[in-house]
């Protein structure tokens, strides 16, 4: 049985919390948050649960295997470096850290004591993108050659941390997942509309070796909750709709083909195909319920998570170089 400690019992704190409790091995014995409201809510609907304000009396319980953080993105890398200090297996809630540099010391000091760290990008464990991922493995999208991006919506404005490091983790997360090729550079411009200068809209551009390119738009201030991803390859195209509640995803057989020779680049002819849309079966789960249990098997047997440290570092070096861009008007930042 992998006992665990839930530091943060905010909007996400909740789900894990039940997920946790519902995930085979696994017991949440320890919930810790500094607002006495937040404990009192937890005791309510698990009468069981021990809960306390203390973070070090969380970590001083010899009983408890592993800290799973569900708090603010400042306070991911000194909470989880605490933890790891103790001993305990950790699990972060995204982004992973505030910097490259946070990232790699965690990454080192968990290797180094030989404990699980782990990322929750929870959008992976999702039949949906694990659909789009056995259709890009298996060819049937052909070559890719864009990914694009919209994850916009009505708030809510963070303090902390900007639209791209909210919003764009996920889809960063995915494009990793689904897509092999590293990205060389990145691009990004945003606007802060509100009193804390925080960009509250933002677009970000990866760039790549060959042909391929991948496109991000993020908003805090749009009137509508939008969350799409377009995929497209020279067989077939996908649309990704995470808003929809059934049919999630689309499969177009759709494509273009350019002719003409080198020579005659004005008289080039573009044949279109456009095919039948296919809408493929994918597998109903909570996605958390997965994750929570990857963790609690990574713990258990030390095996490697589906997103384990390097995976949740490679997302933060593009946030990183995505915030340095856009504090200089849209510079392009090697990675």
């Amino acid at each position: 049985m992998v006992n665990i400690g839930l530091v943060g019992y905010g909007y996400w704190g909740i789900n894990l919390l039940r997920n946790f409790m519902n995930t085979k091995d696994a017991t949440v014995r320890t919930v810790c948050d500094p607002r006495a409201e937040r404990l009192a809510i937890a005791k309510k609907n698990y009468q069981h649960l021990h809960v306390t304000h203390d973070f070090d009396e969380l970590l001083n319980d010899a009983q408890i295997d592993a800290v799973v953080l569900a708090t603010p993105v400042f306070s991911h890398y000194p909470l989880a470096k605490k933890a790891l200090l103790a001993g305990k297996h950790v699990l972060v809630e995204k982004p992973f850290t505030a910097s490259v540099a946070q990232a790699e010391e965690l990454i080192e000091l968990a290797a180094q004591r030989k404990l699980t760290i782990m990322i929750d990008h929870t959008f992976l464990y999702t039949g949906s993108v694990q659909k789009i991922k056995a259709l890009c493995d298996g060819g049937e999208i052909g070559k890719l050659q864009y990914f694009d991006s919209t994850r916009i919506n009505l708030g809510l404005f963070q303090s902390d941390v900007n639209v791209i490091w909210d919003l764009a983790p996920h889809d960063i997360s995915i494009l990793f997942h689904i897509f092999d090729e590293k990205p060389v550079s990145v691009s990004a411009t945003g606007k802060a509309h509100a009193i804390n200068k925080i960009e509250n809209i933002a677009y970000l551009t990866l760039h790549y070796q060959s042909d391929f390119i991948a496109h991000f738009s993020c908003s805090w201030i749009s009137p509508l909750k939008v969350r799409r991803i377009l995929i497209g390859g020279d067989q077939r195209m996908v649309i990704y709709d995470d808003v929809e509640p059934t049919e999630k995803i689309k499969i177009y057989d759709t494509t273009y083909q350019l002719n003409g020779s080198e020579e005659e680049k004005h008289k080039m002819l573009i044949d279109y195909r456009t095919g039948d849309i296919y809408l493929p079966k994918v597998p109903q789960k909570e996605a958390l319920a997965e994750m929570a249990a990857d963790f609690v098997s990574a713990v258990s047997t030390n095996k490697k998570p589906l997103v384990d440290g390097q995976k949740g570092l490679e997302v933060v070096r593009v946030l990183e170089a995505a915030e340095a861009s856009i504090k200089q008007n849209g510079k392009e930042i090697r990675l």
